[in-house]
């Protein structure tokens, strides 16, 4: 009896032990359990240009039902104030986790790079418009997820055209060529009684959808030297002047700053080479039927594509939860369901024809121009920290050749000393 109460002591210790030792595994399990179930919070800058905005705060409310440790804080910010607003964050050291992004090359060296978390690159890309590559993949890393594409293409008044008998292609082999598309305005000028022909917005990204399609582009193919000045892309201005000069195009918009959109709208112009965004800009004009059909063609086809990204970055301290956002909004599912819902084009290949409320089939011309377009067209404006600082020259230097004052190769032999200028800049 004496030993067995000897060894109760010990019994009981060792039983304490036990329990103390199971008491801390169980809290150390729960530590990590809830370490793993911990809330995080992306703030995630943005901004609206139509209704996107309701779209994306409903695709939002869907994630963080299935992912409750999750929760997006959506910072709206002008479009106006982005950029300054993104480069305080960055420079302040509290990078924002994700961005809606149409400057991607500006942030590209503070992108997270996406590759690990979304795949290999080239089975990322193969999923997007071959044309857009330029702007998410940098030194072949994916800095950003493509969500809409913009495009340019051509809006008619279905209206002036009927009337003056005129038949516009119905498909991409029917597509003019800008002499019979010149002879096409002409008659619809003359029996359809339109004022102004092709209406063409005041600005280089709608320009130089010429430059593409007489086989041109700005910056050589790795952007280390101007190419505006070469013969393709004198060609194009070349031509530009001539529909100009011939009346095509109204000089009223280049050289006399004439709104197009509210010439569109009156109801006198025949056409307007615009972006995919005035589809629903248009869409309450009632005076008078209107539709798109291709734009046309000089050695190839060609549009100019825009759009936008988003992008995760770098030292926010969410990384990983960030970039598994940017992986579901840029599936097929839910990429559809932003672009189709907020009347965009979709960059995702699978999602090219999506069933829209309005302007089904219009939407689908918009998305072949940007499935003919050539990769110098996302290569040039994808350099954005040099094109940035010469666009108001390229601008100027299109005036200048219209109003005669000088030719079209003067004219861009200009441009391509500021471009010089702006890529040793940027070194």
């Amino acid at each position: 009896m004496k030993q067995y109460f000897k060894l109760f002591p010990l019994l009981a210790l060792s039983i304490v032990l036990i329990l103390v030792v199971a008491a801390c595994s169980n809290d150390s399990n729960k530590e990590k359990a809830n370490s793993s179930n911990k809330k995080v919070t992306l703030d995630f800058l943005w901004f609206t240009d139509g209704i996107e905005g309701d779209v994306m705060k409903d695709i939002i409310k869907d994630y963080q039902a299935s992912n409750e440790n999750v929760e997006i804080n959506l910072i709206e910010v002008a479009y106006e104030d982005f950029s300054t607003k993104l480069k305080t964050m960055i420079a302040g050291g509290k990078p924002p986790a994700l961005a809606r992004i149409t400057d991607t090359g500006i942030f590209a060296d503070r992108a997270l790079d996406l590759s690990e978390y979304v795949g290999d690159v080239d089975e990322f890309t193969s999923q997007f418009l071959p044309s857009i590559k330029p702007y998410y993949i940098k030194d072949e890393k994916i800095i950003a997820a493509p969500m809409d594409v913009t495009a340019n293409g051509l809006i008619y008044n279905k209206t002036l055209f009927d009337k003056a008998g005129v038949e516009v292609p119905e498909t991409p082999e029917d597509i003019w060529t800008w002499d019979e598309f010149a002879t096409a305005i002409q008659q619809v000028k003359e029996k359809g009684g339109a004022k102004y022909g092709l209406l063409v917005d005041f600005t280089p990204h709608r320009y130089s959808t010429m430059i593409y399609e007489y086989g041109g582009s700005i910056f050589n193919q790795d952007l280390s030297a101007p190419a505006i000045n070469e013969k393709e892309s004198v060609a194009a201005l070349d031509k530009f002047v001539q529909l100009h000069q011939d009346e095509i195009i109204p000089e009223s918009v280049w050289l006399g700053g004439e709104n197009p959109n509210n010439l569109f709208r009156s109801g006198t112009a025949a056409a307007h080479l615009a972006g995919n965004w005035m589809l629903s800009n248009y869409q309450d004009i009632e005076d008078f039927e209107w539709g798109v059909t291709y734009l046309p063609k000089g050695e190839n086809r060609s549009s100019v594509p825009g759009g936008k990204y988003i992008m995760a970055f770098e030292n926010s301290g969410v990384e990983e939860e960030a970039a598994e956002f940017v992986k579901y909004l840029a599936s097929q599912e839910v990429n559809a369901k932003f672009n189709q819902e907020s009347l965009f084009l979709s960059a995702r290949l699978d999602n090219n024809e999506l069933d829209y409320e309005f302007g089904k089939e219009m939407f689908k011309v918009f998305s072949n121009e940007l499935e003919n377009t050539p990769e110098a067209a996302a290569n040039d404006w994808g350099n954005q920290v040099v094109i940035s600082k010469v666009t108001t020259d390229i601008r100027d230097a299109v005036v200048e050749a219209i109003s005669g004052n000088v030719s079209a190769q003067e004219s861009m032999d200009k441009v391509a000393e500021k471009l010089k200028e702006a890529i040793e800049d940027s070194k």
